[in-house]
Parts: C-alpha cells; sequence; structure tokens
C-alpha cells in the first residue's frame, strides 16, 4: 500500500512542526574534508541528527559538482522521513555553484540587452528560467534561490549591484516575471528577493545592518513594483501563477519599523507582504547568521522574532535545536501562537506538493530522490543551454577605442580580488592562455599585491571587478586606476577588458583611442568572448596567431 507522501500536520508534534520550518545549509561535496565553510556548513553527522532525528524541512547546498550534488541530494532524501525542500542560490544558473553545469552572466546583462530591445531581452530571461530549472532537476534541487528582484538604482550598492536585473522598476519587473514564467516550465519553485527591496543600500547586510528612510510613496512607486508584478502577475505574458516564495531583506526600513529589520518585523512581513499584497506563498528568511542580524540578535532571539513577524521558513538559523526549542517554547508562553505554526507548515506542504512527483512505490515515499544520479546530472551543458549561455554574454558585451592588435611580445596584467579564491581562473583560463599564445608573460595581481605591473612593455589589461557578498569591490577599482594612470603615464597601455561591473568601467573613464571591451560574465566563456570582440576574430587558447583585422 502505498503511503501518503507528507503526512497530516495534526499527526506531527509541535517539535516536529517546527522543524519543518527549518532550512539547514551543508556542502554539496561528498566528504566532510572538502567542507569550505565549516562554521555554516554541518557535516554527514550533523546532517544525520538534523534530519533524522529533528526532522528539518530542508537543506541549502553550496559547491561542488553536479554529479556530486546529485548524489548528495539522493542520499539527504533517503534520510528524511518527510520530503525534503533542497535549495541553491544560483541566481546566475546551476553552473553559478556547482561545477559541469552552466554558469549564466548576472541577471543585469539582461538588463543591459533590454535597453536596446527589450523583446529579446524577455525571450532570453524566460529561457534563462527555463534552463536554471531544469539544471537544478537535474541534480535532486527543487527550489530555486532566485530570481533577484530589487531594483540596483544605486551604483555604490555593494551586495545586489550585478545580481539585479536592472536600475528600473518597468525592466526588472518584466525581466523577473519572464523569469518566473520560464522555470514554470518545471516543478521547482522560484524565489523573489529581498522583500521589502535590498536595491538602494550602500552597505552589505552579510556584514552590517543597512537603513532605507524612503517613504512609503516612494517604496510604492520603486521598491514594491516588481514584488507586485511576480505576487500578482496579472496579464504578464506567460507567467500564468504568482512565485512561489519571497525572501525577506535584513534592511531596517524606518517608514515601516523603527525597531526591527525586515526580516524580524511582523509590519513588514505580515502586515505589508501576506496583508496588503496578499501573498499566500512562502515566506522565507535571508540567513540568519548574517552580520545585519548577528550584530544585535542572538540566534534564538533572531529565530523565535523571524517566526513571530510572520516567516514561514526560517534559512541557517545559528543554532539549529536551539532554535526550534526557542519557538517551540514562544508558542507554550503565548508568544508565537501555535495557529500561525500550523499555518506555516501547510503552506510549506503545498511547496512539497508542488515540487513531487507521482506517489513513489520504491524504497522510499516520495520519488524526490532519481534513482539514476547518473543518468539525471547528463542533463547538465546540454548544447541548447550552452548557446544561451553564449548569446547572453555577446549581446550584453559593449566594445570602444577600436580593434586591438597584439605586438610581438607584452604583457597581460591580470587584476583579481583575491587569487586565492579565484575559481574562474585556472591556468588553462582563457584570460590566461590566450595572451600567453600571442607571447604575452602573465602579471597577476589582487589586493594584496605589494608591487604593480612593470612599465616599459606594451601591455593588456583585463580587470575582474564586480560587487560580491562581504567585499564591495571599490578598493579594487581605486587600485585598477592607479595602475592605468601609471601605465597610460608610461605610455604602455594598450587595451582593456574589464569583467564584472558596468558601474566599475564607468568609474575607470578609460581614455579615448585605447580599445577597451566589457563582460558582465567572469566566467571562462566571457573570458573567450571578450576577448575575441577586442581582437576582432575567433581566439584560441595557446595559439600562437598574429594576423590580427585592425
Amino acid at each position: 500500500m502505498l503511503k501518503p507522501i507528507l503526512p497530516d500536520p495534526d499527526s506531527l508534534s509541535l517539535s516536529q512542526l517546527v522543524a519543518q520550518m527549518i532550512v539547514v545549509r551543508t556542502t554539496g561535496h561528498l566528504f566532510d574534508h572538502q567542507i569550505q565553510y565549516p562554521a555554516w556548513e554541518a557535516t554527514q553527522a550533523q546532517m544525520g541528527h538534523y534530519i533524522t532525528t529533528l526532522g528539518v524541512g530542508g537543506v541549502i547546498l553550496l559547491g561542488g559538482s553536479g554529479a556530486e550534488v546529485a548524489l548528495r541530494c539522493q542520499a539527504l532524501q533517503a534520510m528524511a522521513e518527510i520530503p525534503l525542500l533542497l535549495a541553491a542560490d544560483i541566481e546566475e544558473g546551476v553552473g553559478q555553484r556547482f561545477s559541469g553545469a552552466i554558469w549564466f552572466p548576472p541577471p543585469m546583462a539582461l538588463g543591459e540587452i533590454a535597453r536596446t530591445d527589450l523583446a529579446l531581452a524577455k525571450t532570453y530571461a524566460r529561457q534563462f528560467g527555463h534552463h536554471t530549472a531544469r539544471e537544478a532537476m537535474a541534480i535532486g534541487l527543487n527550489w530555486v534561490l532566485a530570481p533577484v528582484v530589487d531594483v540596483n538604482n544605486n551604483p555604490a550598492n555593494p551586495v545586489i549591484n550585478v545580481r539585479a536585473f536592472g536600475e528600473t522598476p518597468e525592466i526588472v519587473t518584466e525581466l523577473a516575471q519572464a523569469f518566473i514564467a520560464g522555470a514554470q516550465d518545471f516543478p521547482v519553485l522560484t524565489t523573489a528577493k529581498h522583500f521589502p527591496g535590498h536595491g538602494d543600500t550602500a552597505m552589505d547586510s552579510h556584514l552590517s545592518l543597512p537603513v532605507i528612510d524612503h517613504d512609503l510613496g516612494r517604496l510604492d512607486q520603486v521598491e514594491l513594483v516588481p514584488f507586485k508584478g511576480v505576487i500578482s502577475p496579472g496579464s504578464a505574458i506567460g507567467l500564468a501563477k504568482p512565485v512561489d516564495s519571497v525572501m525577506t531583506a535584513h534592511i531596517c526600513l524606518t517608514a515601516l519599523d523603527q525597531q526591527y529589520p525586515a526580516t524580524l518585523s511582523q509590519p513588514i512581513l505580515t502586515g505589508l507582504l501576506r496583508q496588503d499584497l496578499g501573498f499566500g506563498g512562502l515566506i522565507v528568511t535571508d540567513a540568519l547568521v548574517m552580520g545585519a542580524i548577528t550584530e544585535t540578535y542572538g540566534p534564538y532571539e533572531a529565530a523565535v522574532l523571524a517566526v513571530e513577524a510572520g516567516a514561514d521558513v526560517v534559512l541557517m538559523p545559528g543554532e539549529v535545536e536551539g532554535c526550534i526549542q526557542a519557538i517551540c517554547e514562544a508558542v507554550r508562553v503565548g508568544r508565537v501562537n501555535q495557529v500561525q505554526i500550523r499555518s506555516s507548515v501547510e503552506r510549506i506542504w503545498r511547496a512539497k506538493h508542488k515540487v513531487s512527483g507521482p506517489l513513489g512505490t520504491g524504497q522510499f515515499c516520495h520519488d524526490w530522490a532519481p534513482a539514476e544520479p547518473v543518468t539525471q546530472v547528463q542533463q547538465l551543458a546540454q548544447p541548447d543551454t550552452l548557446a544561451l549561455a553564449r548569446s547572453i554574454l555577446q549581446a550584453s558585451n559593449r566594445r570602444g577605442g577600436g580593434t586591438y592588435g597584439p605586438g610581438e611580445t607584452g604583457q597581460n596584467v591580470i587584476l583579481v580580488d583575491d587569487v586565492l579564491s579565484c575559481g574562474y581562473l585556472p591556468r588553462t583560463a582563457p584570460a590566461i592562455a590566450v595572451p600567453m599564445g600571442w607571447g604575452y608573460g602573465l602579471t597577476l595581481l589582487d589586493s594584496r599585491s605589494s608591487q604593480g605591473p612593470k612599465t616599459g612593455v606594451p601591455t593588456l589589461v583585463q580587470l575582474f571587478i564586480r560587487g560580491n557578498p562581504f567585499r564591495s569591490g571599490q578598493n579594487l577599482v581605486q587600485l585598477a586606476s592607479q595602475y592605468l594612470a601609471m601605465l597610460m603615464a608610461a605610455g604602455d597601455l594598450q587595451a582593456v577588458v574589464v569583467y564584472g561591473s558596468p558601474y566599475v568601467l564607468e568609474q575607470l573613464a578609460l581614455p579615448e583611442g585605447i580599445p577597451w571591451v566589457f563582460s558582465y560574465g567572469q566566467m571562462p566563456m566571457a573570458q573567450s568572448l571578450a576577448l575575441e570582440t577586442l581582437v576582432g576574430k575567433t581566439v584560441a587558447a595557446g595559439a600562437v596567431d598574429r594576423s590580427f583585422t585592425d
């Protein structure tokens, strides 16, 4: 006899119900010694305790290959009595986090295309959502923590930046709707983030709490527009259903709550999002281990406040078992109504039913664990997915100053934030290998370098700078400006390629007559395409070919 895919919530104890509201983090790698962030990523033994003993409702994964994650997801689902939601921050496609899958350029590349061809940008955005969902399913993920629907109207924003689709609410809304419509081709959850809007901040909430003083009129005209568009899509072409979940922002929005950040604010989560905007899906916190929360609140109080505010899912609480107990105690003393807990679990159940398949007859009570992970991962990196990533990169590239013809010898200066954690620059990366084929020597610099580039030799400069969580890149921009000025003064600067943020390109103010190319992407595919654009022909790593067009 088939077991029901999900139990009646009334058959679960309070602690079991609360545990279903918890999402914990672990590595996508198979072994504990591969864990890269031990403070945040649970070991195998801890995951066994969280899933089999406590009964947590979900897991967020980071790192590893697509094949590893497929095996990992199968093993995690096999542990669970109640099927898990398995999530990942894959705003730039599955390959952003898991090797072997396709890494797309950041969403703002689509906003760049929309400047001149909105219809094409929407087509690409829909296909982007489709391929992201398809690759997520192929490795066992069922919750896509994307898209970002923040309006990045502050160029100094260190944490959203190119993660946003654009700088206007209209463009962000249309592209976010298209992405979600594409993802809805598959039974996966989508997530609009970060409510009520993280685009106009100049502080990284991973480190501290940003404060936004806009009035409600401004919020209604700008920040809330994309959220309304994905919560109540109306006549949006192809978007038949609203987004499945909304992730909160760790920001202080003084117009609605002068005491608590949005993640812990009842006026914002229950009042504005649930009641005023009528959102009926999952409200999920951003990670509670981020500095914007931990610098003021302890792990137990933060988890209780988030649930009290109206969150259905608590993402990455500081101490899992203690937070479950703290929320249960809040119910027992009357601080949180048990009816609210039941309502949250019912929403979680609806989400789990959406991503589940037919009732299984195998060893599991559900079919969420792929029987043959090897077969599943064969769906990764398909030609049509590769072609889409390439098309978006090509259509969003910018250039100026003419075509560059490399000389007989030269210097290839590459500047990155941190050489030691630069996954997109292996030894065979086109940014390294192609100029090497021209006979150019490599000068690899980062923010810790004690010396700059050499002078007295023709120089190609490649800058990898974008806003990233925990590091804004602003210091790197200043360093790049110094290097460029030095090379210009010496008459050595021949060409520049900027990979990452268009705001960096604007700050550099490159001189006229110097050939330059800008790419939103930083991955090897982006490097190849940018260098092809720079020299005006196809490039091959390691090939010495100087027959370039002028």
